[in-house]
């Protein structure tokens, strides 16, 4: 079944070229009027999906060599030091540092407080946008769900006033049907790939920021007792 399933799509890929298949595909269905409807979800789905990806590309850094560059800084120059290094860093990890450094002489608890705080304003930052990424995701197979009762609702319709079943009658409003539904299931399939791809990123992403947060914490902790904070070269 699969198997013919490629064919039949090979073949008029071959004879018509991808895109005008598409189109005509799109236009055949268009008659309920659902498919744009459908195409409106995906495309304001796959604008969302690339701001995300674009924003959580500019915040991801290597974390290790950034922990291990502020760990230098507090040694080298102190807090001050460490403060303008993650001034000058980009990404949710440089920022959390820059608040917990930034109330340093407060005490660690301050310094917590303010890591903590600030670690749950940067992942609302990060996830923004997810939630309407999910709405279209559920909005665009529900789309093309109601083009097929559409559909058959116009094949019975056929049926009623000709008084007769005959398939001539009914495969313009089936076609209909299946066409809505196969786009509305496709753009959701796209969507769903987009949204846990960001999702994974994101949970990543937060994790190492909460692992070099306890990281920073422990270093200001041996920075106030005096110790070295930085690892020496063998990594201990």
């Amino acid at each position: 079944m699969t198997s013919s399933i490629t064919l039949f799509f090979l073949q008029a890929g071959a004879d018509q070229g991808f895109f005008n298949l598409i189109v005509e595909r799109f236009n055949e269905g268009n008659e309920g009027g659902f498919m744009w409807p459908v195409l409106v979800a995906l495309i304001l789905g796959l604008a969302i999906f690339l701001e995300r990806i674009i924003t959580l590309n500019l915040a991801d850094i290597d974390t290790r060599k950034f922990v291990v560059d502020v760990q230098e800084a507090l040694d080298e120059g102190g807090v001050p030091a460490a403060r303008q290094l993650c001034a000058e860093t980009r990404g949710p990890v440089a920022s959390v540092f820059q608040a917990g450094l930034m109330r340093v002489d407060e005490g660690i608890d301050a310094a917590e407080k303010a890591i903590s705080a600030y670690g749950s304003i940067e992942m609302s930052f990060l996830e923004r946008g997810l939630v309407w990424l999910s709405l279209f995701i559920a909005i665009a197979p529900l789309l093309g769900f109601l083009g097929t009762v559409v559909g058959m609702i116009q094949a019975f319709d056929a049926i009623e006033q000709a008084g007769d079943i005959s398939p001539s009658l009914v495969a313009g409003g089936i076609k209909v049907a299946l066409l809505t539904t196969a786009a509305g299931l496709l753009a959701g399939i796209i969507l769903q790939v987009g949204y846990n791809y960001c999702v994974s990123k994101i949970d990543r992403i937060i994790s190492e920021m909460e692992e070099s947060s306890i990281t920073l914490i422990d270093s200001i902790v041996m920075l106030k007792e005096g110790k070295q904070v930085a690892p020496d070269e063998s990594g201990e």
